[in-house]
């Protein structure tokens, strides 16, 4: 499961996206920006984030420690970009 996830997760780094095809929501961005946390075992802190992801199996509890790949890490700033400029919040 966790390496399909991560296949999923590159290819969609790699490639054009579906949340890049349109103007994707806040939620969607959100959605799409912690899966690649939550990909590498990220254990959310945010009430939201462990209600919609939930913390099992997670390993990494600071976020700065999480390794994500060059295309991830990318994909990753592109969405924060997106996100401030239709205002999202957390």
């Amino acid at each position: 499961m966790r390496m399909l996830l991560t296949i999923l997760l590159t290819v969609m780094a790699l490639g054009t996206t579906l949340a890049q095809s349109y103007a994707a929501s806040c939620q969607d961005l959100w959605v799409e920006r912690n899966t690649y946390y939550k990909g590498a075992g990220y254990c959310f802190d945010t009430q939201k984030a462990i209600s919609y992801f939930g913390n099992a199996g997670c390993t990494v509890k600071n976020q700065n420690a999480v390794k994500l790949s060059a295309a991830a890490q990318k994909r990753i700033a592109e969405i924060v970009v997106e996100e401030k400029k239709q205002g999202c919040s957390d």
